[in-house]
């Protein structure tokens, strides 16, 4: 398993080099028929003791990892790495999609080694700002999009910027669909757990009606991790 996966995180730079944004990989964990949650978007704990350990070989490799505020007021995550995993001791950057500042004060993440970056549209309260701010988070303004939401081309620039080359997503499902409909992730390392969950599904419209239209693994591949499959490859798109 470890030659592949490392031949996958070798390439992660290729979209720096071209676009001067940090490249994309999507990794999260699902059910056989694509839940992430239940259908009340109560988390599910998919992932096995050994598909927990090439998640955190993962985060080390990335220079930041990133997650919707959903994710976070879910789950509390942390977004470590373990310290015999980490490169040099570093730990990745926290990235959180966070338009109305909503982070909770007694969050995990307020207590990383690396205080979170948030991307916000500066709708929030200045006041709510200067509480995050005080608690370690830094705020990131960005543009909105459409629908209200931090503008993800213009945030993966920001980070670019910033100098940050590879950007590992964990979600939740509207930070994986956003960033398939708007062809910015670059690979995928998906978990899939044995079980049928009927819940709410990681993928959610992309607007495509034909299978030529879709996004797909180039040279896929795949391994069991205790008990659960492994799958993982670098996403293409046909021309448009």
């Amino acid at each position: 398993m470890a030659d592949p996966l490392e031949a996958l995180w070798d390439r992660i730079p290729v979209r720096q080099q071209v676009s001067k944004r940090p490249s994309i990989t999507l990794s999260y964990a699902q059910s056989l028929d694509g839940s992430i949650a239940t259908q009340a978007h109560r988390p599910l704990p998919f992932s096995s003791a050994d598909a927990i350990a090439v998640t955190h070989r993962l985060r080390a490799v990335h220079e930041a990892v990133m997650v919707g505020i959903g994710t976070v007021l879910a789950d509390n995550p942390r977004l470590t790495v373990r310290p015999e995993t980490a490169l040099d001791g570093l730990q990745p950057q926290p990235v959180v999609l966070d338009s109305r500042l909503r982070l909770p004060l007694d969050c995990a993440l307020l207590r990383h080694p690396r205080p979170p970056l948030l991307a916000t549209t500066g709708g929030a309260s200045p006041q709510r700002r200067q509480e995050l701010e005080a608690a370690g988070a830094r705020v990131l303004d960005v543009p909105a999009d459409s629908q209200g939401l931090v503008d993800l081309p213009a945030l993966l620039d920001r980070l670019g910027q910033l100098g940050i080359e590879s950007v590992m997503v964990e979600g939740g499902a509207r930070v994986i669909t956003n960033l398939l409909h708007a062809r910015l992730a670059d690979g995928i390392v998906l978990t899939v757990a044995h079980v049928l969950a009927g819940g709410l599904h990681a993928v959610g419209a992309l607007g495509h009606e034909r299978l030529a239209e879709m996004p797909h693994l180039v040279d896929p591949q795949s391994a069991r991790v205790g008990p659960d499959l492994l799958i993982w490859g670098e996403l293409a798109w046909p021309p448009t």
